[in-house]
């Protein structure tokens, strides 16, 4: 049976009532709140964060793309603005192209064949497993302006050239040392005049000094004093000679300049760079080998700046110009991102350098010993400028053979031969030289 329009008004006018209203209107708030805080909540979870954006860019976009200059990819500092402003493309468009590029491409999208096209068809990597919060945080990221450089106060080369030498210069203080002396022999030669002057009107007669023999005839003339020195220099003489002839073709701390400055610090020490990423011939070779500029550009493809410390010796403008000289020589064309073909040769000055008479193999100390670079070539992670670090002599060789305890924990190349000799010399633990380290033929042969 069909209600009257009464009966309807009725039922309203009931709901409309007191009580009945503020409870609709109490749920009705609840509902909205909620609403609310979720939209609230994902707008800001949107917004991004640049911090950790920059985390994400860096372990997944770095390779390829760079903030500021073209790469492998386009720049993209500012690239969600850019896409909006020039070419009407959303984010929803740019996290699409993100996560599947290949599938935004086949399906015939003209911006996307565009890039595809501009950059040689080089397909981008595919990043399905980024979040929206993720790409959120890498827009954030990108979208932050540049930073500029620190201002470099005036005269900060002399106020840091004074900070290592305590604050005043040698210069300076071997200047007052002059002034002082000559102050003291004039203030000495004054005092004299005025004591004989003194004298004089007193009437007091200066006795003069009567000629005495010389120290050096008086020398002379003891024989027994002429002995004793003779023997003394004869010595003497023997002692430096026989050092510097046993310092022939000795080279420990020769500290050539290269032809390209290369610190093992930024790169082995601030950056924790394995030895072994570049010299990796150490491992399986008898020389450690020069790492190609291959090796270099692995990296400086990407890195086209210095962005570390600096001092006043070592510049960011010095550091940035040996990355071009890498670029040079690896004909590498850092503004197009292609290798030009005309490469040059670096000329390399070899440091550490044996007779031809010893035979010394990097694997077997690195791979089969199982020492570190450090051993022989020092903290090579603090030197700016590498150097000869070990005297590399014959005897340094045997005091480490006889030394160093073999490392047989996880080493089965050493367990037989360590189980038979430790049981010969009744010992736990064998030595280089116990284990056949003094024998000539191992060196030279």
């Amino acid at each position: 049976m069909k209600k009257s329009y009464q009966s309807y008004l009725s039922i309203i006018a009931d709901y409309l009532r007191p009580p009945t209203f503020r409870f609709f209107s109490s749920k009705l708030l609840v509902i909205n709140a909620f609403f609310f805080l979720l939209f609230s909540w994902s707008v800001s979870a949107q917004e991004g964060d640049p911090v950790a954006g920059k985390a994400l860019f860096n372990t997944n976009c770095a390779a390829c793309h760079n903030l500021d200059r073209k790469m492998t990819g386009p720049a993209l500092r500012n690239v969600e603005a850019r896409l909006l402003e020039e070419e009407g493309l959303d984010r929803e468009w740019l996290n699409a192209w993100i996560r599947n590029s290949a599938a935004v491409i086949k399906s015939g999208d003209a911006y996307a064949n565009k890039i595809y096209a501009e950059y040689n068809n080089a397909a981008m990597t595919a990043f399905p497993q980024l979040s929206d919060q993720d790409l959120a945080n890498i827009h954030a990221y990108t979208a932050t302006e540049k930073a500029a450089p620190p201002p470099v106060p005036a005269g900060a080369a002399g106020a840091a050239e004074a900070a290592e030498s305590g604050g005043i210069s040698n210069e300076l203080i071997l200047g007052a040392l002059i002034v002082l002396f000559v102050l003291l022999a004039i203030g000495l030669y004054m005092v004299n005049r005025t004591l004989r002057r003194f004298a004089e009107a007193r009437q007091i007669d200066i006795a003069e000094i009567t000629e005495r023999k010389s120290l050096w005839k008086a020398f002379v003339q003891n024989e027994f004093l002429m002995l004793v020195t003779s023997i003394v220099l004869l010595l003497a003489s023997g002692y430096y000679a026989y050092g510097w002839m046993m310092q022939i073709g000795i080279d420990q701390g020769y500290q050539p300049v290269q032809p390209i400055h290369f610190s093992h610090k930024i790169h082995a020490g601030d950056n924790k760079i394995e030895c072994q990423y570049c010299h990796s011939s150490a491992r399986v070779s008898k020389h450690s080998g020069i790492p190609s500029l291959n090796i270099c550009m692995n990296c400086h493809k990407s890195i086209y700046e210095y962005n570390g410390e600096t001092t006043a010796e070592y510049s960011k403008e010095f550091y940035d110009g040996e990355i071009k000289k890498i670029y040079a020589a690896a004909g590498w064309d850092d503004v197009n991102q292609e290798y030009t073909g005309e490469t040059q040769p670096v000329k390399w000055v070899r440091i550490h350098n044996l007779p031809d008479l010893a035979y010394f193999n990097h694997s077997q100390h690195v791979s089969v010993a199982g020492l570190e670079c450090q051993t022989c070539h020092g903290p090579v992670e603090e030197m700016e400028i590498l150097y000869q670090y070990s005297p590399l002599t014959m005897g340094w060789c045997i005091n480490c053979h006889r030394e160093t305890n073999i490392q047989v924990a996880d080493n089965a190349y050493y367990e037989k031969i360590h189980a038979e000799l430790s049981k010969k010399y009744g010992v736990e633990e064998l030595t280089a030289a116990q284990l056949g380290g003094l024998e000539c033929g191992k060196c030279h042969y």
